[in-house]
């Protein structure tokens, strides 16, 4: 990757510093045309190239500018929300504009224009979509999203010691600031007893980075990537299974569908962020608010409650139906394998949707109707809450009561599906004898182990007007052991190749009853999936947990951007779409004291079904394949997403056992939680331990 195009990341540097302002380790600036510069600091152009002069400096060129009159409408110091339509449309705008640049330079030129006239909320956003989706910038590495805007992840209060800190006290003596684990709430409210999962940066990371890589709104051939709609349903579907095995580990029941709009909503949240951008802090909201109709014409938006009503009333209708209508006015059916794609670029309202006019914007209005509900109509001038934002929705309670109501949409779609047959589900000849899983050191096998870990981040590319040098954050977050599958398999017949797909569910419902699998396999958390060669006769399968396929590594969520970096050109033009990817560290639930009873499921599936033949070059991003795809390429599995949870059982199926073939096999694990803290250090050193 050329230094031309590695420049372009310094405009990720203090994103509400100017651009002739130092950027970067090495104090660079850009050297733009005055006609670039904010009408503010035109006429002092030469004293500030005085001031801030550099012997690093970046030429811009003077090109003739595109149309920016619309993303320039938001104003500088606005909060931004992709789900609010005028703002999607304004960011779209620019990602069009940025995408469409030529040549380096070109981008180069328009990108330091709008870094120092736009919101830098969308600015940045908008640069980030366009750095992963040119083809001269893909092996960029953009910077993550905690080190450009700490204030969307954590306690305002850390910002003022942060500035005390890198004021005062020299960068070599400066030491980490730790962000409390319990300062959005405490345990009078019970929802806190999972804040953990809801406010992990990793996790909140993830939710934005997918965001990044599948935009829906942006030009149609970054939108338009393959199977895109049914990516939206499954990874929001394991998010909801991941976040009601949490709840069970922590005696509270399964997450409660917001489905009657007109009663108060009971969860408050007091998210405790400031916007350094606005400065504003975002704001609550109290127990038993009530959602409105929302009018507001500072954000060009109106709708009312009646049209997420009415837009959900058709979407069930076309699903028992088993057709939508288009926008010429034709029948289109939902089928098996392309119905659940058409449904989620539908609900999810992307550029795709099969028919806005009679199906609407049900999932970003609905997060809009809430992150609004404290001021519908503008009257107090509030900006929207968390739920407004990709990047923060995940640590309000009320995100996964709305996306229960979601899938429930997407279920009741795959439930008027034809069910799995046996021999759909059986792969002839072979059988799983025996599943056995080691976590690393002395811990009984089929027991896996988790402990809280304290990691650190650094904030100084975000902390803008503030001396230069590092200042990181301290928090803490679930942590497990590395684990390794073990799994003997018999192929009665010749070579053959096959899919291994695990997953894990709990074992026992809120009450303490074994699960209906009608009701378990809406709870499996797909932990991995891989190719596997057998050989006749008897075959051992080893996996580490390390190499699940949904999951990457924890260097590579927060992206050190001073560390790991690759050195082959093939690599480095792979490595920013591995940004995404579900953290490693909350790969596993927490687990309870005793150990959290759950039922662990391996199958090996018939390749002939699974295979994908991909066009193009191999060898692109797969580390989280199953949450994000492959960059230019299409979806992995040619089997639906979730297979062979995603339907019905077959007849006279009542219990996970009853479920399965010889091809298949459930294993009982714990999951025991450890309540010490140990602080991160390089794997060759032993962990230090806390209590």
């Amino acid at each position: 990757m050329s230094q031309k195009a590695a420049n372009i990341l310094k405009l990720f540097d203090r994103p509400t510093e100017p651009s002739f302002m130092p950027k970067g380790n090495d104090n660079t600036v850009f050297e733009a045309p005055s006609k670039y510069l904010n009408d503010r600091f035109k006429p002092i152009k030469s004293d500030l190239e005085n001031r801030f002069g550099s012997s690093n400096k970046i030429q811009v060129k003077d090109i003739n500018l595109p149309d920016l009159s619309l993303p320039e409408m938001l104003p500088r110091r606005s909060n931004f929300s992709l789900f609010i339509p005028s703002h999607r449309k304004m960011a779209a705008r620019m990602i069009e504009v940025f995408v469409g640049m030529r040549s380096l330079d070109d981008f180069m030129a328009v990108a330091v224009y709008c870094h120092d006239r736009m919101n830098p909320y969308m600015f940045i956003y908008a640069l980030s979509v366009a750095i992963l989706h040119r083809p001269d910038t893909q092996g960029l590495r953009i910077p993550s999203l905690c080190e450009v805007f700490p204030d969307k992840f954590m306690d305002r209060a850390l910002f003022s010691q942060a500035r005390e800190e890198s004021n005062l006290v020299p960068e070599e003596s400066r030491i980490p600031l730790e962000i409390p684990r319990d300062y959005t709430a405490s345990d009078l409210d019970i929802e806190h007893r999972v804040a953990y999962f809801r406010e992990d940066l990793g996790i909140n990371l993830h939710h934005w980075h997918w965001h990044l890589v599948y935009p829906f709104d942006a030009p149609r051939e970054i939108v338009n990537k393959d199977r895109r709609g049914e990516l939206f349903f499954y990874m929001h579907q394991q998010i909801m299974a991941r976040y009601n095995m949490e709840r069970l580990c922590n005696n509270l029941a399964r997450t409660k569908r917001l489905v009657n709009w007109r009663d108060p909503l009971e969860e408050g949240y007091f998210p405790k962020l400031d916007s350094l951008v606005a400065s504003r802090v975002w704001p609550p909201r109290f127990a038993n608010t009530k959602l409105n109709d929302v009018y507001r014409e500072i954000d060009q938006i109106k709708f009312d409650l009646q049209d997420l009503e009415r837009w959900r009333d058709r979407i069930y209708a076309a699903i028992h139906s088993g057709t939508v209508v288009n926008d010429e006015g034709q029948f289109v059916e939902l089928s098996e394998t392309r119905g659940i794609d058409i449904l989620g670029n539908i609900l999810e309202s992307s550029i795709l949707s099969i028919n806005t006019n009679l199906y609407g914007d049900i999932h970003n209005l609905g997060h809009v109707a809430i992150a609004l509900c404290h001021d519908p109509d503008g009257r107090n001038l509030e900006t929207f809450s968390i739920m407004g934002d990709p990047a923060t929705a995940m640590r309000d309670p009320i995100f996964y009561r709305w996306h229960a109501f979601v899938d429930d949409i997407f279920q009741e779609h795959k439930n008027t599906l034809p069910r799995y047959t046996q021999q759909q589900l059986e792969y002839p000849g072979v059988k799983i004898t025996s599943i056995e899983v080691q976590t690393d050191g002395q811990a009984p096998k089929n027991r896996l182990q988790t402990f809280w870990q304290q990691s650190d981040v650094d904030l100084s590319r975000g902390m803008d007007f503030t001396p230069r040098g590092n200042v990181f954050a301290r928090f803490t977050h679930l942590q497990h052991r590395p684990f390794t599958y073990k799994i003997q398999v018999e192929n009665n017949g010749g070579p053959k190749m096959g899919t291994c797909r695990i997953f894990m569910a709990p074992k026992f419902d809120e009450r303490g009853l074994p699960m209906l699998f009608r009701d378990q396999k809406l709870l499996f958390v797909e932990l991995d999936k891989f190719t596997v060669n057998l050989k006749a006769n008897k075959n051992t399968i080893t996996r580490k947990s390390t190499e699940s396929s949904v999951t990457i590594p924890f260097e590579r969520t927060f992206r050190n951007l001073d560390a790991g970096r690759p050195t082959e050109e093939g690599e480095l033009e792979e490595f920013n779409y591995c940004g995404c990817g579900w953290p490693q560290h909350m790969l596993i639930c927490k687990g309870t004291a005793e150990g959290f009873p759950c039922e662990l499921f391996v199958m090996i599936s018939n390749i002939a079904d699974d295979r994908v033949e991909q066009k193009g070059s191999q060898g692109q991003c797969s580390d989280a394949a199953s949450y994000c795809g492959i960059r230019n390429q299409l979806y992995p599995d040619r089997r639906s997403m979730g297979y062979p949870f995603d339907r019905l059982p077959r007849q006279r199926v009542d219990t996970l056992r009853q479920f399965l073939t010889p091809n298949m096999m459930v294993v009982d694990v714990a999951v025991q939680h450890t309540n010490q803290v140990v602080e991160r250090q390089s794997q060759s050193q032993p962990p230090a331990r806390r209590n």
